[in-house]
């Protein structure tokens, strides 16, 4: 289990963040992570996705549902793929991409973005 502590955002609180990864195939699991708001004493982000691997397309993709104190229950499908530029994979470019739905499957928020 992995943990962190965040601070940022809208509150000043402290939170506790804890992220799991439960293998349930060779390049698939499920992962669970949620957020505890110190100053409220209660949590602020609960979540669970199963994600799969392409190793092969340098690739991944997974979907979700997530509850959060602001927008309550969430469903989620994102994906990343990564193109090599050198032929001994120092260099390449990955393209992210995410979609929000609520809880109606009315999406609300749709983001792509490169990184390197």
């Amino acid at each position: 289990m992995e943990t962190s502590l965040r601070c940022g955002g809208d509150s000043r609180a402290l939170r506790i963040h804890a992220k799991e990864k439960i293998p349930l195939d060779s390049n698939i699991f499920l992962q669970v992570h949620g957020e505890l708001d110190t100053r409220m004493g209660e949590p602020s982000l609960l979540a669970a996705s199963v994600r799969q691997f392409f190793p092969d397309l340098f690739a991944s993709a997974g979907i979700g549902v997530q509850y959060d104190k602001y927008r309550k229950l969430q469903h989620f499908a994102r994906g990343k793929m990564s193109f090599p530029v050198t032929t001994d994979g120092m260099l390449q470019f990955t393209i992210k991409g995410q979609s929000h739905h609520d809880k109606d499957f009315k999406q609300f928020c749709f983001i792509v973005f490169l990184a390197d």
